[in-house]
C-alpha cells in the first residue's frame, strides 16, 4: 500500500496524514481485549501512574502480538515503508499503550511538544534528544469529538522547527522546545482502526478527556536503519529519511 499524491501532499504540508479504516476490526478488538484483560488482571498502581502515563499502561503486553501486530500485521507496515523506503525502517518490537481516562474540566487546550525530550518521568536520559523518524497513531476507541482525549497537531510545525534548527542547531532543542507562532491547533477526530502517520517534528500534544469513555490508542515510533548516523541532519532537513518522499518534495522545493 502507498500514499496517494493527495495524501502526499499533506504530509509534506501539514506534517501528517489521516488513515482512515487502514487496521482491520479483527486486529482492533484483538488489541483491546488484550488491553482489558491486563488491566482486570495487572491492575495499576497509583503510585506508578506518572510513569504510566508519559510512558505506557500496561507495560507487560507492549510487546505482545495483539499490539505490534497493529503496524505489522496491517496495510500500515507496507504504507510505511512506501515513504520511508523498503526495508530501511528498523524493527519495531513494541507499541506504547496510551489510555486516556475520563478527568473533570475545564476543556483546555494543551501545549506542543516533541517527543524525545527528557522529562521527570518519560525515561528519556537528561541532555540527550531521541528523535526518531515517524510516529504512528492507531486508534481503537471512537474519538468522534473534541477534547476526548485527542491527538492534537499544530500543523505545518515540522518546517517551521525545521527552520529554527537550521538557524540556532539541532541541539538547541536540549534548551527546551522553541519558541515559533503557532498555527491554530487540530484535534484529530477517528474511529476504531483508524491511524495517523506524523512526522516526527510535527508539534503535537493530547487534550484532557472530558468525555465518559476511555480513549485507547497505540502509539509506535518508526526509526529509519541509518537514523543514529543522520540523527541531527535529519532536524535541518526534515525529509532525508523519507525516501518514498524525495522526488514529490523536490517537485514542490523545484
Amino acid at each position: 500500500m502507498e500514499l496517494t499524491p493527495t495524501q502526499k501532499q499533506a504530509l509534506y504540508e501539514q506534517g501528517y496524514v489521516a488513515l482512515p479504516g487502514i487496521v482491520p476490526q479483527e486486529l482492533v478488538e484483538k488489541a483491546l481485549h488484550a488491553i482489558n484483560a491486563s488491566l482486570g488482571s495487572e491492575g495499576m498502581d497509583p503510585e506508578r501512574l506518572p510513569t504510566l502515563r508519559a510512558q505506557t499502561y500496561c507495560p507487560e503486553i507492549t510487546a505482545s502480538p495483539e499490539i505490534t501486530g497493529l503496524l505489522t500485521e496491517s496495510p500500515l507496515w507496507s504504507l510505511s515503508e512506501s515513504v520511508i523506503g523498503q526495508g530501511s525502517i528498523s524493527p519495531v518490537k513494541s507499541g506504547q499503550i496510551a489510555l486516556r481516562f475520563p478527568a473533570p474540566g475545564p476543556a483546555r487546550p494543551p501545549r506542543p511538544h516533541l517527543d524525545g525530550m527528557h522529562s521527570s518521568n518519560n525515561g528519556v536520559k537528561e541532555g540527550t534528544i531521541a528523535n526518531f523518524t515517524a510516529l504512528i497513531g492507531v486508534f481503537l476507541s471512537a474519538i468522534p469529538h473534541d477534547f476526548m482525549g485527542n491527538l492534537a497537531v499544530w500543523p505545518g510545525t515540522h518546517r517551521l522547527y525545521e527552520d529554527y534548527f537550521r538557524k540556532h542547531t539541532p541541539q538547541s532543542l536540549l534548551k527546551g522546545l522553541p519558541e515559533v507562532n503557532l498555527p491554530e491547533l487540530q484535534q484529530i477526530t477517528a474511529q476504531p482502526g483508524d491511524a495517523v502517520l506524523c512526522h516526527y517534528q510535527l508539534g503535537h500534544g493530547i487534550t484532557i478527556n472530558t468525555s465518559p469513555y476511555i480513549r485507547y490508542a497505540i502509539f509506535f515510533r518508526l526509526r529509519h536503519v541509518n537514523h543514529e548516523q543522520w540523527q541531527w541532519e535529519c532536524m535541518t532537513n526534515i525529509w532525508r529519511e523519507w525516501a518514498g518522499m524525495h522526488d514529490f518534495v523536490n517537485s514542490r522545493v523545484g
